[in-house]
């Protein structure tokens, strides 16, 4: 559940809780297992039975259902791998051709790295900077990720138009932290990843002592990038992101790099990006100084490397296994891998998830579903209509402005209404690591191609498959893969209750997105500008600060969360929560709901909330997941937003002083 930038779904963190302290008047006294720690409560005892896999870096509700519709892609493909005779072009005969392919692990072996050849014999004819930029440039294209990172991106001052952003990259670790931080955990990991490279460049034919120094040079040349690099919590910040530029300034940004060049190599029209947004020009700046500073021959092992790593699950098996010791293991606590069929299940619907998702809505997605979870949307959205009307720290002209702004949000359920055309994607049986690479270089073209064109609002970001949900605020869109709309999220059977805390609250999120801190700089068209009165930004932001500074005080082993960071996703779980609750007393119209199994409407609203976030992760995922997610630990996800709800604790007659409940000054409140 996020906004686009598309990040992955949080997990949670089994950390003891501090919210707000006992009173002395309570000392005496024990509050209830749901005014304690609301989450163990709803999630204890089902996370004691469902420990971690070994093949997972956490494990919870939303694992789970990922798990079960990975078994239902694997029975579709296992369907189309055995139809020999589909046409080539045809979607069982596309997807059929992929799965199999990555199943032949015999072929993989065989072919050894015969399908990179070529561009391990490009990078090795390198002879100066024109030919390295012109190297880079076909590992872009590959979208394998060196120096920066050039994507297509709705104008953010002009919605209809998309053009070239050039963000910063080019790094192997996650973030640019972990190349700097002084901490002994993180200086394990920067020496396993010095390992990790010397190790990946040996399994490719270097001698150890050429390795070792390689990795030295690759480690080096991505550490000077890094400090270079803005934080995450800092490119959340859209104004800090925008500098505009023509091609002439860029070239003067980096003398040492050719854009003219890199335009040919990238096969684009220079008309269409005469002008290009730079995200991130003091990074660019420190890449075309390393040009100059760095030997070529680092800048080829490099280059080598990350073509590597880029494709390691499509080399044979000791590549596999190498970077998955690191990535997984190092990085996540991970045990094992998963098996076969299930990486090539997420391979094929990482290329050709249209195509695959085509056949998995048909299956598990009918009329009736989509029918229910868009009425549960408008429900949302009425629920957000009213509140908008009666907010009283909000003047008329915001207030208009905001009303403008919902009425233009489009919603999007299940699956797209027009599917990516894969035609003429050659796809063949024994050939995976070409397969692979023909369809990323195929979708970087597809990407790449829509630059200076109109924006295309019918794309989706999510294959229909993925449990997960986003707002895209260029775009004013909410999305709700079929993947996600099921139990325990969403059932068309389930009461109003059970739904409204699931998919209901996932919903409200989504929509609370767009008015969160950063979703809250568009207006309706999805365009950057301001639409706040000065006396209402200055509330706004006031109440936003509330969310940040409540999470900036808890702690994941010893790391403290960063509020910044995970501000918006913080509004958007309390701002969805108080939506979907809205929504809910709406649907009973004033009348009390049924108890069932022993509990009110109001609690198991809440019970289902928490349920969708039960999950536990391994240690190294823990520390990994608060350098890198804008997400905050799933545990904090369900207690920090129900503190603040005076319709939680009256629900299960929690007290003033009792943990869950913040004090009165203290509670936050954004929409």
């Amino acid at each position: 559940m996020t906004r686009t930038r598309i990040l992955p779904l949080a997990l949670v963190s089994l950390v003891s809780l501090a919210l707000a302290a006992p009173s002395a008047a309570r000392a005496a006294e024990v509050a209830t297992p749901a005014c304690t720690d609301f989450f163990q409560e709803v999630n204890g005892d089902w996370l004691a039975h469902h420990p971690v896999p070994a093949s997972e870096s956490g494990w919870g509700r939303m694992n789970e259902l990922s798990a079960h519709n990975r078994e239902v892609l694997r029975d579709l493909l296992t369907t189309a791998a055995a139809r020999t005779d589909a046409p080539p072009e045809s979607v069982q005969g596309k997807v059929g051709a992929f799965y199999a392919s990555c199943l032949d692990e015999a072929a993989i072996e065989a072919r050894g790295l015969e399908a990179i050849r070529p561009e391990l014999d490009r990078i090795a004819a390198v002879s100066d900077l024109p030919s390295l930029q012109t190297a880079a440039a076909r590992l872009q294209n590959l979208n394998i990720n060196v120096l920066f990172n050039p994507t297509p991106s709705v104008d953010v001052r002009d919605s209809s138009r998309t053009i070239l952003d050039v963000r910063q990259g080019g790094l192997g670790l996650p973030d640019r932290d972990y190349y700097l931080k002084d901490d002994e955990a993180t200086k394990k990991i920067r020496a396993e990843y010095l390992a990790h490279v010397s190790r990946t460049l040996e399994l490719a034919g270097a001698a150890p002592d050429e390795a070792a120094r390689g990795a030295a040079a690759v480690v080096a040349l991505e550490t000077r990038l890094a400090t270079a690099s803005m934080t995450r919590a800092q490119r959340r910040d859209n104004a800090a992101t925008e500098h505009k530029m023509t091609l002439a300034e860029l070239a003067a940004l980096t003398p040492r790099f050719s854009w003219d060049r890199w335009v040919g190599d990238a096969a684009l029209d220079r008309a269409v990006v005469a002008t290009v947004n730079v995200q991130a020009p003091d990074f660019l700046k420190a890449m075309d100084r390393e040009l100059a500073a760095t030997a070529l021959a680092d800048w080829k092992t490099y280059l080598r490397w990350h073509l590597l790593d880029s494709t390691a699950e499509e080399l044979p098996a000791r590549f596999a296994a190498e970077r998955f010791h690191f990535t997984q293991g190092v990085l996540q606590g991970t045990q094992e891998q998963r098996p076969r069929w299930d990486r090539c299940v997420q391979s094929t619907d990482r290329r050709l998830g249209m195509a695959l998702g085509q056949l998995y809505a048909e299956k598990n997605f009918p009329p009736e579903s989509r029918q229910r979870a868009r009425a549960m949307v408008d429900q949302l959205l009425a629920a957000l209509r009213d509140d908008l009307a009666t907010l009283p720290w909000m003047d008329e002209s915001t207030r208009a402005a905001a009303r403008r702004k919902l009425d233009a949000i489009v919603p999007k359920i299940g699956y797209p209404d027009h599917w990516i055309d894969y035609t003429g994607l050659v796809v063949e049986r024994g050939a995976y690591a070409a397969n692979v690479l023909r369809a990323d270089a195929r979708e970087n073209r597809r990407r790449m191609a829509k630059i200076g064109k109109p924006v295309d609002r019918t794309e989706w970001s999510m294959t229909p498959s993925t449990v997960n949900a986003y707002y895209n605020p260029s775009l004013n869109e909410i999305v709700f893969p079929a993947g996600i709309l099921q139990p325990p999220f969403f059932d068309a059977k389930a009461d109003d209750a059970t739904n409204f805390g699931g998919a209901g609250a996932v919903m409200g999120h989504e929509l609370s997105h767009g008015f969160d801190d950063e979703g809250a700089q568009f207006d309706g068209e999805g365009n950057l500008k301001n639409w706040w009165s000065p006396t209402d930004q200055a509330s706004f932001k006031k109440k936003a600060e509330c969310v940040e500074h409540q999470f900036d005080g808890y702690t994941v082993q010893d790391q403290h969360i960063n509020g910044r960071l995970v501000n918006g996703e913080a509004i958007a779980d309390l701002g969805g929560l108080k939506l979907a609750y809205r929504a809910l007393q709406h649907s009973l119209q004033g009348k009390p709901g049924p108890v069932i199994d022993g509990f009110t409407a109001e609690q198991r609203f809440f019970r289902s909330f928490a349920q969708i976030f039960g999950s536990q992760q391994r240690p190294e995922a823990e520390r990994l997941r608060v350098a890198t997610n804008t997400h905050p630990a799933n545990r904090y996800r369900v207690n920090g937003s129900v503190s603040n709800l005076p319709e939680f604790a009256q629900a299960f007659g929690c007290k003033p002083g009792d943990p869950m409940i913040r004090p009165e000054a203290e509670r936050c409140s954004v929409w």
